[in-house]
């Protein structure tokens, strides 16, 4: 399938988006919102990853990608990001949490270090980076986005996920309640629930008998391509979700 060519929904805005680098939704994320008009801060953990993603856009878009590594770990890092790009880019209209850690592993056999390590990640990453937008987004008085990337799992069960479940569902939980947080200010907070977006990563990590039974559970009988979510997240990012806050959006035909 080929992604739609862009139609400038976000033409004039700023975006920052954790984790871009790579082969992902994040990366994915970067382009589309590029495609359509805005200016991008990307950032990710993994520096050599960063600066590859960064040169590439930067070939097609120029001027308008910056990048910065961080750590949704590390509050310092996260603070230094934002700003960094208000720096660049003079404001931030946009925040994009992709940040996310998996695993598999029985509750079982599941150790604290496992559980604690998805959630400071998965969970409480999205928290600081959100924290830190939004301040931002308050300050500056003009509104703005928030999008978080939750998952279908958030919803429901797959063995050996609990700790990735448990962090989903919590993100949810976060994006509905920060939602009210900053209705006031004019802020919207919705996020997306992807089920199973195909990259080569995953083929990676995941067996290609769990990979061929999550995408027959889906209604099109296959994963979603990772634009295909992107696009779903550039939308919420954009004005024509402008009476949209406090959802989760399922991109897959898993939901409640």
């Amino acid at each position: 399938m080929i992604p739609p060519a862009g139609r400038d929904l976000l033409a004039g805005k700023v975006v920052v988006i954790t984790a871009a680098a790579g082969t992902g939704i994040g990366s994915a994320t970067a382009r589309r919102c590029l495609e359509e008009g805005a200016q991008v801060a990307i950032s990710d953990q993994h520096e050599r990853r960063l600066a590859a993603a960064h040169e590439e856009l930067a070939a097609g878009f120029g001027e308008r990608v910056w990048s910065q590594g961080c750590d949704v770990t590390d509050e310092d890092q996260v603070g230094a990001l934002i700003a960094g790009a208000v720096r660049r880019f003079g404001r931030i209209d946009v925040l994009v949490n992709n940040a996310g850690l998996g695993g598999t592993s029985s509750v079982l056999e599941m150790t604290d270090e496992q559980w604690l390590r998805v959630l400071d990640v998965t969970l409480s990453g999205t928290f600081r980076c959100t924290r830190a937008g939004l301040r931002q987004l308050v300050a500056q008085g003009h509104g703005g986005a928030v999008v978080n990337n939750a998952s279908v799992l958030g919803w429901r069960a797959q063995p050996g996920q609990a700790h990735y479940a448990a962090a989903k569902a919590g993100v949810m939980a976060l994006t509905r309640c920060a939602a009210l947080d900053v209705a006031q200010h004019g802020i919207r907070v919705n996020a997306v629930a992807p089920s199973l977006a195909t990259h080569p990563f995953l083929a990676k990590v995941t067996s290609e008998e769990l990979l061929t039974e999550l995408a027959q559970r889906e209604a099109f009988g296959r994963a979603a391509e990772p634009w295909e979510v992107a696009s779903v997240i550039a939308f919420l990012a954009s004005d024509y979700a402008s009476y949209l806050t406090g959802e989760v959006i399922s991109v897959s035909s898993q939901h409640p």
